[in-house]
């Protein structure tokens, strides 16, 4: 079995928010399980074959394996992958469904699409904002999201000093300067099923003679994440990543507080990454799309007979107290573990037996103590500077408080 990867990140408290975070990654298993359950396979498709229906898509959602079929027209494909918790699926500049994906928000209605003043004249700056109906990520259903300059969006509870480490929907995350041009905006628009955040004609910086890049992230109601390209300038792969992370694709990761006395505060909030979707950036170019189709997880199931029964390859378990369906990786780790959901093996017949609101009326944890830092904020719209800034000093151009950095 090969080994998952879990990032693992240290935040800092208020007194070291100069530098922010401590950064290193560790190697893991998942309790004998692998995190990234999937892999691929390619399969080419001569184009002296004749093929009635085009192009073929073949999947294996249990184990994982995927076949590609290369078009008759042999530039354009479709490329689908299964990662557990999505299928991804990448497609050509000729394909219709690209075409398809793209969301025109000069068509909408004006009222429905916002020009963000602050992002759209600053660099390396993120803003939070409220969706109007809650967006199920990795099966966590957000009502807040946060908009960076970079090209990505940060999807975490928790505004750190590492927005580019995990925790993202990001369409092609790079070194983007918004505030070179007057003609380069950060636009979103929002009409109750789908919110669309639009890089529209920004720069790279110190780059801006290669020309603008204008793409999109769509996140729809039901989970789907659609990723649109216009116009991209030049391949993502001759991009510099030394100033600025340069990347495409979706993560997520889970808080855990120690509360231990015998572990510095510094180091006492720590971030795993648990699931990463990398896109092949070698085909990301201009008209092409990217779309993200959630696959089930343990979390939509509220019973334990449906948890016991689940057909995910999460290796889902019903937690009694908690009265949760998990696999233990996801961002409500934190619980899980405190609350000793990692030994039932009880049925769920057993379960029966007990009544489910005595159980849970006072949650108790096993160690008597329980402790998180994952408060969610609450204002409409807050600015802090991304991770990337070289030269920062502590509180510069920053509108919410350190306390959680």
């Amino acid at each position: 079995m090969q080994p998952g990867i879990l990032l693992l990140l240290c935040l800092l408290e208020e007194a070291t928010t100069d530098t922010g975070w401590f950064y290193r990654s560790s190697i893991r298993g998942r309790e004998g399980k692998k995190l990234l359950q999937w892999k691929r396979q390619t399969r080419e498709t001569s184009t002296h074959q004749q093929e009635s229906e085009g192009a073929r898509i073949i999947q294996d959602l249990m184990g994982g394996t995927l076949a590609i079929d290369t078009l008759l027209n042999n530039e354009t494909q479709i490329v689908e992958d299964n990662h557990s918790y999505y299928i991804s699926r990448i497609y050509g500049a000729s394909e219709d469904r690209a075409k398809e994906l793209w969301l025109d928000i000069d068509e909408m209605k004006k009222t429905q699409v916002k020009v963000h003043g602050i992002l759209s004249n600053t660099h390396r700056q993120a803003s939070r904002v409220v969706l109007s109906f809650d967006f199920p990520f990795y099966g966590h259903y957000l009502r807040q999201i946060t908009i960076a300059t970079g090209g990505f969006i940060f999807m975490g509870d928790v505004i750190h000093r590492m927005l580019t480490a995990t925790q993202y929907v990001a369409p092609l995350m790079a070194n983007f300067n918004p505030s070179f041009s007057k003609n380069s905006t950060v636009r979103y628009f929002n009409n109750g099923t789908v919110f669309v955040v639009q890089w529209d004609r920004v720069h790279l910086q110190e780059k801006e003679s290669i020309g603008s890049f204008t793409f999109q992230a769509a996140l729809y109601h039901d989970g789907r994440i659609v990723f649109g390209y216009k116009e991209i300038p030049i391949a993502v792969e001759e991009i510099s990543p030394v100033q600025h992370p340069v990347k495409a694709g979706i993560s997520d990761a889970f808080m855990i507080f120690n509360p231990s006395s015998d572990v510095p505060e510094s180091h006492r909030r720590t971030i795993y990454e648990y699931h990463r979707v990398e896109l092949d950036t070698s085909k990301i170019t201009s008209a092409t799309a990217v779309e993200f189709i959630p696959l089930p997880t343990c979390l939509q199931h509220q019973s334990c007979e449906e948890c016991k029964t689940s057909d995910t390859t999460l290796s889902c378990r019903w937690c009694h107290v908690l009265q949760r369906c998990s696999s233990g990786f996801d961002r409500y780790r934190q619980e899980w573990l405190t609350y000793g959901c990692t030994q039932e093996e009880s049925i769920c017949e057993d379960f029966a037996q007990s009544d489910p609101y005595n159980s849970t009326s006072d949650l108790t944890p096993s160690n008597g103590e329980f402790s998180t830092c994952s408060s969610s904020l609450s204002v409409d719209s807050l600015t802090t500077e991304d991770d990337t800034k070289m030269t920062q000093n502590a509180g510069d151009a920053l509108s919410i408080p350190l306390a959680c950095y």
